[in-house]
């Protein structure tokens, strides 16, 4: 975006502020091109009552009010069509030079609403085929996205499905930016150590897409051979009680803790001394930069994109095969739960990523999208 251009106007929308990690993304790319000199608006359908993120102070708010479950038929097609024009009535009002569309269901708005008046970008935050879209709101995928200006996912994997089901689609790739050093807010929950114990530390929601259950398996078939290792696994869900359960049935009790959601998650990457992404299926992992940017060795499922854009296996981390099979994620730990010459080697290698990753590198790639140039 021209930043010498005081007039420069970024528009994001995007359905909440009320948690994850496109909602974060929000945030940051708001108070990056805020502070470089652009007017910056955030557009929601929810009020502020609820956010997890706060905007930066001069980034101007506007909650549509409009984020009522319609159910389906005609109330959900009223109920969309009144989402499109409140946020037609602000693009015509504040005329902003980008409209960036956050996740499937805000882009396809934003390019209804917005085509014509601006340059509309659109954005995947999550691998589609993973994802829980109603065939109607597939279809309008379809329909919209070749329509954009640019079309923006995470990783290469998602790219190239774009590219392959969605007709006239050249997706470009740019990742998120790793948080690093990472902020505590609330709740903050003490990662003390524990004397001569080591940490296997994973985070994430307590939800089946996260693999937390086979996990667990895995942890349970490698805890008598290292009765010095727990692991924790931060983060609240549905599944806690399933996983309680798994424990006591499995015989860990004392062993793998579930501390629930922390605010303070960087006190508990340092406190560690292993981590694991277990994810049946990820976008990019937020939590697996962070880990890494942390200092801490890794070991990741290799499922279908995301972790082997981020780990260089064999070099600063291990991504193993097949996805959600709990021996051959015991077996690949167990390397590293062994030999902490080996762990402290990736460790020292896995701190890259805050280069790699940077917010300086990503936001370069933003810039260049905003001028209209392709980045990849």
């Amino acid at each position: 975006m021209d930043k010498t251009r005081d007039r420069s106007h970024l528009m994001i929308v995007i359905h909440s502020l009320q948690g994850g990690g496109a909602e974060r993304v929000a945030v940051d790319m708001a108070g990056y091109w805020q502070a470089r000199g652009c007017q910056v608006s955030v557009v929601t359908q929810t009020d502020a009552s609820g956010d997890a993120y706060r905007l930066p102070d001069g980034v101007a708010r506007y909650a549509l009010r409009l984020a009522e479950d319609t159910g389906g038929g005609l109330r959900a097609l009223w109920g969309n069509l009144r989402r499109i024009l409140a946020l037609r009535r602000l693009v015509r009002k504040h005329r902003p030079t980008v409209v960036l569309g956050m996740m499937t269901r805000s882009s396809i708005l934003a390019v209804v609403a917005a085509r014509g008046r601006c340059r509309v970008i659109v954005t995947e935050h999550t691998h589609p085929p993973i994802q829980t879209l109603p065939p109607l709101w597939q279809r309008l995928r379809r329909w919209a996205y070749p329509r954009a200006d640019a079309v923006i996912a995470l990783t290469h994997g998602t790219a190239q499905w774009l590219d392959l089901n969605v007709p006239g689609v050249q997706a470009q790739v740019i990742p998120n930016a790793v948080h690093w050093p990472l902020e505590d807010g609330d709740p903050v929950v003490p990662a003390d150590r524990v004397p001569g114990r080591l940490r296997l530390l994973a985070v994430g929601r307590l939800h089946g897409v996260k693999g937390f259950a086979c996990l667990v398996r895995a942890f349970a078939s490698l805890a008598a051979f290292f009765p010095n290792w727990d692991l924790t696994i931060l983060g609240e869900g549905g599944e806690r009680a399933a996983l309680e359960a798994l424990c006591e049935e499995l015989g860990l009790q004392g062993r793998v803790s579930l501390p629930g959601r922390v605010g303070n998650v960087g006190a508990w990457y340092q406190a560690s001394d292993l981590y694991v992404l277990s994810s049946v299926a990820e976008g990019l992992s937020n939590t697996l930069l962070e880990a890494m940017a942390s200092g801490l060795p890794c070991v990741a499922f290799d499922c279908e994109t995301g972790p082997r854009e981020i780990i260089r296996s064999g070099i600063d981390g291990i991504l193993v095969r097949p996805v959600q099979d709990p021996d051959a994620l015991a077996a690949r730990l167990s390397e590293l739960m062994v030999d902490p010459a080996l762990r402290a080697r990736y460790a020292g290698r896995a701190v890259d990523v805050r280069d790699r990753f940077s917010t300086a590198r990503v936001m370069a790639l933003w810039d260049q999208v905003f001028r209209g140039n392709r980045v990849n």
